[in-house]
């Protein structure tokens, strides 16, 4: 039996102001609570002082003295990232950034999981932080694939190898999937897929075979392909796609609202 009176206070109660945030694309739960330790958030004027605060409809909030508008419904995109640019929304050196170079109009949005400075290919990103936060979890078991161009001397048996996982200066990798496709004097292109994505790590782990990586390009993510985007290309995924492939004990709002 539900209990109107218990329904209707958390109605009027409203959201914490950290997953209202991350709701609105600001960026990750985490990373919102480390913002309003940094005094960067205020709530009708006010500094927040803490993350168990709440916000309804009709409250102001503003980050970096900016105004945020609020949870849309969710949604997400598909983004070739070309080389070059960093997955940040502020570069302290200067570099320029993913988000710097995404059409007029777009919503503020935040990556899932990130691809470094060097390297290219598909590149999720969504107005939902949480949703973010959530996809680039290892337990949802999803496979990130890329095509790696190396140059050195391949050894099949150890890229067999690092199927059983490896450890490289003190840091544990899980089981990486590597084949050779094709290879012309000291080049060679592979397929390589994991489930957890450590910061480089499979430059790192190349390093390590003392094959250099000259290209990496993501080709999929989960059940969302790269497909035929074009570097600094993006397309919105459709609500129902989106719907269908989202692990379902994911929390997605696709309410259209205004």
């Amino acid at each position: 039996m539900v209990d109107d009176n218990n329904e209707n206070t958390t109605e009027a109660r409203g959201d914490r102001i950290a997953k209202w945030l991350a709701r609105s694309g600001v960026a990750s739960r985490r990373d919102i609570e480390r913002m309003i330790a940094e005094r960067r958030i205020k709530l009708n004027g006010v500094v927040v002082e803490h993350p168990a605060t709440f916000v309804t409809s009709t409250d102001v909030v503003a980050v970096n003295g900016n105004i945020v508008e609020g949870p849309q419904h969710t949604r997400l995109w598909r983004y070739h990232k070309p080389d070059g640019l960093v997955t940040t929304h502020r570069d302290p050196e200067g570099r320029k950034t993913v988000f710097e170079t995404l059409p007029e109009g777009m919503p503020r949005v935040v990556s899932v999981g990130r691809l470094d400075l060097n390297s290219e290919g598909l590149l999720l990103l969504t107005n939902d932080g949480a949703l973010a936060r959530r996809l680039e979890l290892p337990s949802n078991g999803w496979l990130r694939r890329y095509r790696v161009r190396v140059f050195g001397v391949v050894n099949e048996r150890e890229l067999a190898g690092l199927a059983k996982g490896c450890s490289i200066e003190g840091v544990k990798y899980g089981p990486i999937e590597a084949s050779l496709d094709s290879r012309k004097g000291d080049n060679a292109w592979l397929t390589v897929s994991l489930r957890e994505g450590k910061n480089r790590e499979i430059r790192r782990v190349m390093t390590a075979l003392n094959l250099h990586v000259s290209r990496l390009l993501r080709t999929s993510y989960g059940p969302f392909p790269l497909g035929e985007l074009k570097p600094g290309e993006l397309e919105e995924v459709p609500s129902r796609v989106m719907k269908a492939q989202i692990p379902r004990d994911v929390e997605i709002d696709t309410k259209r609202r205004g």
